[in-house]
């Protein structure tokens, strides 16, 4: 088989990976979230787009394998997962439909200073976006999982959880937070057929590390690309890792029915300071 026939071979099994399969995905308005919902429609499965902002959510749905979509138009829900009662309603309002794969995106990065000059709010803000919201998506979608005995959820975490990240603490807490909740629920869901992972990407070029970057610059007094070659000389492979990586990696893990309770580590080799 040549190079170019395995190519056409591979689209086309995604192409039928996700048939017949709903998948909602938090923080879709951009970034990696986008990038995930994009992958998951080409594999075949219907997405639900979810996050704040509608503007951004209607943007990414325009992107979204279309004429025809595979699997129906997109649904986009403008939702503060972080709220309680914003989810509940998300919930309600998707009652007619099997969510069956939820991809926990939404989170945010937080402040850039030293653990003494963060505010109580800002530590919070944090922990809201990026470990909270997950529990309330979990607590509202699995039950039906459960019931229907089968489903998937993928958490994104960030190499950021497992290596120390100077002037980050709430948001290198909160990723490591999120470690330790997707491990001790894959033991409770597991046994009811729903498999619960998470993806640790490293910095991945985009919005998000371009406002990193800048900050960082800021608060260290060094050039933006001083800032990025501190992140990037931490790396194995040298380079930032690309936003449609990561899409690609949570179309792999939904193809390894053995996967639960597992962390994939997609930083491009990024390594702990000495």
């Amino acid at each position: 088989m040549t190079s170019k026939t395995a190519g056409r071979s591979a689209r086309a099994r995604d192409g039928e990976l996700l048939a017949g399969r709903t998948a909602l995905v938090t923080g879709a308005g951009n970034g990696l979230g986008r990038a995930i919902a994009i992958a998951l429609a080409g594999a075949g499965a219907r997405v639900i787009l979810a996050g704040r902002t509608r503007a951004t959510l209607d943007e990414t749905a325009g992107l979204l394998p279309g004429d025809p979509p595979p699997a129906g138009r997109p649904l986009v829900a403008a939702a503060d997962v972080a709220s309680p009662a914003s989810v509940d309603a998300l919930r309600d309002s998707l009652s007619g439909l099997e969510v069956d794969l939820l991809v926990n995106n939404a989170g945010i990065g937080g402040p850039v200073k030293p653990l003494v000059d963060i505010e109580p709010a800002e530590w919070d803000e944090v922990f809201g976006a990026n470990v909270r919201s997950i529990y309330l998506m979990c607590r509202a979608f699995l039950p039906a999982m459960y019931r229907r005995g089968s489903g998937d959820v993928i958490n994104i975490a960030s190499v950021t959880g497992k290596r120390p990240l100077t002037r980050r603490t709430p948001y290198a807490a909160s990723k490591t937070a999120v470690l330790g909740l997707t491990r001790t629920l894959a033991f409770e869901a597991g046994p009811l057929g729903v498999r619960v992972n998470s993806l640790s990407p490293g910095p991945c070029r985009g919005e998000r590390m371009t406002r990193n970057f800048t900050a960082e610059a800021a608060a260290s007094g060094v050039s933006y690309a001083q800032a990025e070659e501190a992140f990037v000389s931490r790396a194995a492979l040298r380079r930032l890792v690309e936003e449609d990586e990561v899409a690609a990696a949570v179309l792999a893990m939904l193809r390894m029915p053995g996967l639960c309770g597992a962390d994939i580590d997609l930083s491009a080799g990024m390594i702990a300071p000495s």
